[in-house]
């Protein structure tokens, strides 16, 4: 077999479907944000950034920088080793308390990588639970999919937040068979909530466990920012709660919150935590200040959903189109893969704004879209800016501007 040709036939294919993915050099720069400079072709330029998942800002945010240094100069740079030869630095802990304290249960694990957390959790919990049968939401994240599947564990698949669809499956099953719910507070490509009470109340009926994934959430929601299970007075409700510093905290990271038996059994038995080094003291400093500071803080979150509401009101005005969800996120729909390329490349090489388009597999064939996401730091100046440009590419493409 040629190998290489067997690569670039892939890889061809993949950029006649419009799906290959091209990475934008950007470089970010403390105090600009959400400017960053724009490594292209013709050179450096500035741009503004539209689709950060550093929701809030902070990862340039005073206290996580100070408190990263300090761990740097004071602990070095790396863990030294996995959590148990001798990479559990004291950092480690105090940030596990703390997403214990947050999320009000008994204690949380960290991981290397939301992405990781939810594969070795639910890798782990779904192959030991005796003859678990997973429930999962059809429209779950590919981290989610990886670890059930990882599991080898019986899974069925129901509709995108259809409860009465996932009762229909759970009547179907003996009370006495383990069972684990999965779905996510908020789905990332349409930014819509789940019915997380209802869920959380089959699952008391049906016997099951519940695993809900806050990453799009943490920081976000809630009057100390734990999420949407808090916003809505549920934090007791959901046996396992998965979150990331990767998104509104600014850093990178994953953990899992939970009763101290279940945080325990994932301890020991997942090789995904058991065999990665330790995340290094610095980025759990910087984790343990942005969560902290969001803990006491609702001036950032506030301003956020301030400045998402404008965005809204000047697209809906400005007659862009777009899938209005009850959260933060903003997705304008495209439908045709070379087209959201396109939409994206002019945007970038003609007004200075980056938005970097979403194909499939990230969204099924057909709903390619630009993935609008706002912080507290684009002003009304920006707003108009984006509206302007949003316009003058629809009318260059003959997009649809109607919802």
């Amino acid at each position: 077999m040629n190998y290489e040709t067997f690569f670039e036939t892939a890889l061809n294919q993949l950029k006649v479907e419009g799906k290959y993915r091209v990475f934008a050099d950007l470089e970010r720069r403390v105090g600009h944000f959400p400017e960053v400079f724009y490594h292209g072709p013709d050179g450096v330029k500035p741009v503004i950034s539209w689709c950060s998942n550093d929701y809030l800002g902070m990862g340039q945010h005073p206290e996580v920088l100070k408190a990263m240094h300090h761990a740097l100069d004071h602990a070095g740079a790396g863990a030294g080793g996995t959590r148990n030869i001798g990479g559990t630095n004291h950092v480690h802990v105090m940030l596990e308390q703390t997403l214990a304290q947050l999320h009000e249960k008994e204690s949380a694990l960290l991981f290397s990588s939301a992405y990781v957390a939810n594969e070795a959790a639910l890798s782990t919990l779904a192959s030991r639970l005796p003859n678990c049968l997973v429930l999962s939401d059809a429209s779950n994240h590919a981290s989610i999919i990886h670890g059930i599947r990882s599991s080898g564990a019986e899974k069925k698949i129901f509709p995108h937040n259809d409860v009465a669809a996932l009762e229909a499956l759970l009547k179907e099953q003996d009370i006495h068979r383990p069972k684990l719910i999965v779905f996510q507070s908020i789905y990332s490509m349409d930014g819509d909530f789940a019915p997380i009470e209802a869920i959380c109340d089959l699952a008391d009926r049906y016997g099951a466990l519940t695993y809900i994934d806050e990453v799009h959430a943490v920081g976000l929601y809630g009057h100390t920012g734990a999420g949407v299970c808090q916003m809505q007075g549920l934090a007791h409700r959901p046996t396992l709660v998965e979150g990331t510093f990767g998104k509104a905290y600014g850093l990178m990271g994953g953990y899992l919150a939970g009763s101290a038996r279940v945080i325990d059994f994932v301890r020991s038995f997942a090789s995904g935590f058991i065999f990665t080094t330790a995340l290094p003291p610095s980025i759990c400093a910087g984790a343990l200040a942005s969560v902290t500071h969001l803990m006491h803080s609702t001036q950032e979150r506030d301003l956020h959903q301030e400045r998402v509401r404008t965005v809204k009101q000047a697209l809906s005005t400005g007659g862009i189109g777009f899938f209005d969800s009850p959260s933060h996120i903003i997705p304008v729909i495209i439908g045709d893969a070379h087209a959201c390329k396109k939409a994206s490349q002019l945007l970038l090489n003609e007004h200075g704004i980056y938005i970097q388009p979403i194909n499939y597999p990230t969204v099924p064939v057909g709903t390619e879209r630009l993935r609008i996401t706002v912080t507290p730091h684009h002003t009304d100046e920006m707003i108009d800016h984006l509206v302007h440009a949003l316009r003058c590419v629809w009318a260059s493409l003959n997009l649809q501007r109607a919802a």
